[in-house]
């Protein structure tokens, strides 16, 4: 189901807590929202719904990837850029990220996997990650 997007700098600030068996729901819900949004957005993390759990989605290619609990074990070359978000107002904001990363992550099917990133993917995952650390760009 589409959900509501939340706005409020206060509550995007909330750090998220681990995802469970029990949020599986707020996957679909996720994706549902994202590609609703797809002509502006290119991820998404659980609590721009108002769910706080660590779950994010973002464009993979053709398709789309979700990765509960995602979690940066490694990163490599760091660059200044900007970026704009769908869930806060105005332009876009300067921020550091990484050229390539390593992520550690469970599926919708709560299997742990390790894949690195790079490029505008790797950009895109560092974005969700800090959504779910309560950072706002």
């Amino acid at each position: 189901m589409v959900k509501e997007l939340v706005h409020d700098p206060i509550l995007l600030a909330r750090k998220s807590t681990p995802a469970t068996r029990e949020d599986l729901g707020t996957v679909e819900d996720l994706l549902d929202t994202l590609k609703a949004h797809s002509q502006t957005c290119v991820g998404m993390a659980a609590n721009m719904i108002g769910v706080y759990r660590r779950i994010i989605a973002f464009v993979d290619g053709p398709g789309y990837t979700v990765m509960l609990n995602p979690e940066i074990i490694r990163q490599e070359g760091p660059y200044e850029t900007e970026e704009g978000c769908l869930s806060l107002l105005g332009g876009p904001r300067k921020t550091t990220r990484y050229r390539k990363i390593k992520v550690r992550f469970q599926t919708p099917g709560l299997q742990t996997r390790l894949k690195t990133y790079e490029g505008w993917t790797a950009q895109i995952i560092q974005h969700e990650i800090d959504h779910c650390n309560g950072i706002l760009i």
